[in-house]
């Protein structure tokens, strides 16, 4: 059996998506069990969950994602652990895929998905969109240059999470300090395109500065007290900045956009962005602050 784990902070409408797009599933329901574990919304998805029959809906008052999914876990029964999140929606085929890729791989495998951007049929991209189809979830990237898988589509045999451990909490970038950790104890993943998996584009450039303003303190508090880490730290924000010419020509040369207009407006929200990184990764020099999920 597979375990799909879903955590979930005030995303109802969202939620309601994902568990349909579970439904919709062409691997037989016997095969998988849902979990939902809600963290601390201010109206539980109580009503969401119940119009699924056979899906769980479990508490963890623990602030942050990785608890959300370490209870999961523990109420899991199945085999394999496979995670997405709330605000996704599943390729018909993902679990398909997840039993497949699972069977054909090598012991001790990690299988990480593709991510792609949820767009309505006929919709034409807007600029945000755009950026995000080429920059938001590069999964392949993550997986083959460093280690690591993001845990929006995820999937892992429940013996091989057991060598590793449970997710950290809110202060950290939870899926990289868990790649992290699996490397360490011998785990290896796998960039896995068939695992498909749909993420709404933000709807504007203050969405897209959250996302990054969350990141960015996850990546800081994971390099305080590491050798020089202040002076590690502006380089990467000067490296942030020097990396506009090399991904303007990502965008040019994507597959995942057609036409020059809407490159060029993916270019320009890649400015944008990039620029509020630097500054926010500078800003950090003055000291830790507070991090919360799904803000």
């Amino acid at each position: 059996m597979i375990s799909v784990i879903i955590p979930h902070l005030n995303q109802p409408d969202a939620l309601e998506t994902c568990l349909r797009s579970l439904d919709a599933q062409t691997l037989t329901r016997q095969a998988f069990e849902i979990i939902v574990v809600d963290n601390g919304s201010a109206t539980p998805p109580t009503d969401v969950v119940a119009g699924h029959p056979g899906v769980q809906l479990q508490h963890e008052p623990h602030p942050g994602p990785g608890p959300a999914r370490n209870a999961g876990v523990a109420a899991a029964h199945g085999e394999i652990l496979a995670f997405i999140d709330a605000d996704c929606r599943a390729h018909q085929d993902w679990l398909s895929s997840v039993m497949k890729w699972s069977s054909l791989s090598p012991a001790g495998t990690v299988l990480g998905g593709d991510v792609r951007i949820w767009q309505p049929e006929n919709a034409t991209l807007d600029a945000i969109a755009a950026y995000e189809s080429v920059f938001a979830f590069r999964f392949k990237l993550y997986i083959e240059r460093h280690g690591y898988s993001g845990t929006g589509n995820m999937a892992v045999f429940r013996r091989d999470f057991d060598r590793v451990g449970p997710f950290a909490g809110i202060d950290v970038a939870e899926d990289m300090e868990w790649g992290e950790r699996a490397l360490r104890a011998g785990l290896r993943f796998r960039y896995t395109p068939e695992m498909i998996v749909f993420h709404p584009a933000r709807g504007s450039l203050q969405e897209l500065y959250a996302k990054w303003d969350r990141h960015i303190a996850h990546y800081r508090n994971m390099a305080e007290g590491k050798p020089i880490w202040q002076l590690r730290w502006i380089a990467q924000a000067l490296l942030v900045l020097a990396s506009l010419a090399p991904n303007a020509v990502t965008v040019l040369t994507s597959d995942r956009l057609h036409g020059s207009g809407i490159r060029l407006k993916a270019i320009a929200v890649l400015c944008a962005v990039r620029a509020h990184r630097a500054m926010t990764m500078l800003s950090h020099l003055r000291g830790r602050r507070a991090v919360a999920w799904n803000r």
